[in-house]
């Protein structure tokens, strides 16, 4: 069966997806911050390895690709993220703005960096950014939550360019929005729950082919405008 390493794996939709891919047999490698608490990543039951692994942590992240060294990953998704401010303008957090760039921006090249060689390896050899809608510029109609919105404006650079400086090794890098999903992040109040969310997300991982590299996707498959 094929290989997908999930980080921010122990809860919401890093959960779903563990769960999914999981039912169907799929080898996971399950990447959290707090493997101590994650009680229902550790109760899922299938071919899965929980990781400790913070992503904003070079070395913690060399030394699980080391300790990987050897296995191909077929699909790679980078799903950690933070949402730890909401102010609007004239009330600016610039540490949690800090924060939010080195997980949500960073951290997903930094892992990229490190398992490019594994996926490369690998038969599907598909990467997958979670992003968000909120990232995209076309698609602003009001403003405020800049820390946020910018690191995920960024992270879709940071895919755009992966999509073009590993195409030559048959890499397809993708940017996904999941959608305004029911989860610590999302809220009660949003539209769709991880279920929903995952089962989508899921297959445009699974359909994703080299003519969508460097793409942006919703989690039902539609194009989204950068």
């Amino acid at each position: 069966m094929p290989t997908i390493l999930i980080t921010g794996a122990n809860r919401g939709i890093g959960l779903a997806l563990v769960k999914s891919f999981a039912k169907d047999g799929w080898k996971i490698h399950a990447c959290c911050r707090n493997l101590e608490r994650a009680k229902k990543l550790k109760a899922v039951s299938g071919d899965i390895t929980p990781h400790k692994l913070d992503v904003t942590d070079k070395l913690k992240v060399e030394s699980l690709a080391r300790g990987l060294a050897d296995e191909p990953i077929d699909i790679l998704v980078n799903n950690a993220g933070v949402y730890n401010t909401r102010e609007g303008f004239g009330s600016t957090d610039y540490e949690a703005w800090t924060e939010m760039l080195a997980v949500n921006t960073q951290s997903p090249l930094r892992m990229v960096e490190h398992f490019a060689d594994l996926v490369a390896r690998s038969e599907r050899k598909v990467i997958a950014n979670l992003s968000s809608r909120l990232g995209s510029i076309s698609a602003v109609e009001k403003g405020g939550s800049y820390p946020y919105r910018t690191s995920k404006c960024a992270l879709n650079m940071v895919t755009k360019l992966l999509s073009v400086d590993l195409a030559d090794r048959g890499i397809t890098t993708i940017a996904l929005h999941p959608g305004w999903v029911q989860t610590d992040m999302g809220g009660e109040d949003a539209d769709i729950d991880v279920e929903k969310s995952a089962s989508g997300l899921r297959s445009v991982l699974e359909r994703a082919d080299p003519s969508q590299n460097g793409g942006f996707f919703n989690y039902d498959g539609a194009a989204i405008a950068w």
